[in-house]
């Protein structure tokens, strides 16, 4: 057990995308580092489904494969590399055999896209992700490109009726009015052309010189090309694709923000002006997001596990995890609803959104505790979701206990309670620069509250009665109009 959460922990500094910086939050040269590379995307569609998608503010991304089965940190155990550990492993050939062999178990009978789906919508998301594919290569779908699918008919799933998962998700979902995703893995460690079998992996790169073996590279390039077009014409309407591994990418691009990740050296270029392009003629407007690849093709960032210090320019998105772990791990430790509030509000009132990632277990179900906390999040959402959705950040954005949002002529103070804080203060100073006559109201009550103003805000006060069972809130809202 020790090792595996050894691996947990190191995996959440290395995992899918690998965090760019240690844990904490970035320092304004990174935020100017981060959007420096960012180009906006020109295509109109694009660009007014980038908008609508700033609005969602809160989404859903759901890690399922065959790390499930096993209750590990997703397919990180196949990489060959000295922060890996496997429990109960001496023989890496091994792990990696049984792993795979675990395509024989994975057998998610329980699982309930409607439920799920409402569970989603419930919880005041306004988007899912789901994987279709993680870097062990294992396909969520029925890919017809490979064997090492859940639907393949030697498996167990391949028997039920909704045996494609990832088109079972998806429509649940998008019945339920959310917008959806696709997460795709861009490396993959068992197709022959990526892990050629005839060299021994030594990383998460190909096992062999791509230069020497131009036409396996060029193989490999059509594969991954095939899976992503099958991705986006076989599957509905898909509002975002979401690419990870940005080790894979033009030799040209690597930055000082992966350096220390993209170590082959030679180009790993799958033309994502053709996927993009291709896509895009079945899904117009479509939000492509290759992950931490500076490009036209990375149409919003995504900050991994943290959040930006000061608020970006360009659309952003955390992908953080609800526990410790991307997918379903035994044991694991949840946010409150508390915390998750607190985590989107800090996040939306510097502009960007929240993706949270969960997973379910072997079995296609939920822990009760993420079903608890995601509901707690749907009931603040459902009283106080007018200063989440839609809003845009403004000054001073996160001041002390108090964050703040925009929308219309309304400003919206969000005051977050610390987690043994028995009572609100007696009064809450609202900083706006608004001029005239301004009235404060709880938002969720419509309670008018009693406020002053002053230079630079209002000062409003918290009625005595009120301010002990405000406390034990997710989060307070005073609206100023």
């Amino acid at each position: 057990m020790k090792n595996k959460f050894q691996l947990l922990f190191t995996a959440l500094v290395c995992a899918s995308a690998f965090s760019l910086h240690a844990q904490g939050d970035f320092s304004m040269e990174a935020n100017k580092s981060e959007e420096a590379g960012y180009i906006a995307p020109k295509d109109p569609l694009v660009k007014a489904n980038l908008e609508k998608w700033q609005g969602y503010k809160f989404g859903v991304l759901i890690h399922m494969g065959l790390y499930t089965q096993l209750g590990t940190v997703e397919s990180w155990g196949l990489a060959p590399e000295d922060w890996v550990t496997r429990d109960g492993y001496d023989d890496y050939y091994k792990y990696a055999t049984d792993y795979r062999n675990t395509k024989y178990k994975l057998n998610p009978t329980n699982l309930n896209s409607e439920k799920w789906a409402k569970m989603f919508k419930n919880a005041g998301a306004k988007y899912m992700i789901f994987t279709s594919k993680h870097h062990d290569g294992f396909c969520m779908y029925d890919s017809k490109f490979t064997d090492f699918k859940i639907t393949n008919p030697e498996l167990p799933y391949a028997k039920n009726a909704k045996a494609d998962v990832l088109k079972d998700v998806l429509d649940a979902s998008r019945k339920e009015g959310l917008a959806v995703g696709v997460y795709y893995s861009k490396p993959d460690w068992t197709t022959q052309n990526f892990w050629w079998s005839y060299y021994p992996p030594k990383d998460r790169n190909p096992t062999y010189d791509i230069s020497k073996f131009p036409d396996r590279w060029k193989s490999y390039v059509a594969y991954t090309q095939n899976q992503l077009n099958e991705l986006t014409t076989n599957y509905g309407k898909v509002d975002i694709l979401w690419l990870d591994g940005c080790w894979v990418r033009p030799l040209s691009t690597i930055n000082k923000k992966v350096e220390e990740f993209c170590k082959y050296p030679y180009d790993m270029d799958i033309d994502m002006k053709l996927i993009s392009e291709t896509a895009r003629k079945k899904q117009p407007g479509m939000l492509v997001v290759d992950r931490w690849v500076p490009s036209e093709y990375e149409n919003y960032l995504t900050p991994e596990q943290k959040t930006p210090e000061k608020p970006l320019t360009v659309p952003w998105e955390s992908c953080i995890t609800l526990g410790g772990a991307w997918g379903w791990v035994a044991n694991d430790h949840y946010k409150s609803s508390k915390e998750v509030v607190q985590l989107m509000t800090s996040i939306v009132v510097k502009g960007g959104n929240l993706l949270l990632g969960v997973g379910p277990d072997a079995k296609g179900e939920f822990d009760p505790k993420i079903e608890a906390t995601l509901a707690g999040v749907g009931k603040w959402l459902t009283a106080n979701g007018e200063a989440i959705y839609d809003t845009k950040p403004v000054a001073p954005y996160l001041d002390g206990k108090v964050g703040y949002t925009q929308k219309a002529n309304a400003i919206y103070g969000i005051y977050m309670p610390a987690k043994d804080e028995k009572e609100l203060p007696a009064t809450i100073t609202i900083k706006t620069d608004k001029k005239g006559s301004l009235k404060a109201s709880l938002l969720g009550t419509k309670q008018k509250l009693t406020s002053k103003k002053v230079d630079g805000g209002i000062i409003v006060t918290i009625p005595q009665e009120l301010r002990t069972t405000l406390a034990t809130q997710e989060a307070v809202v005073i609206k100023v109009s």
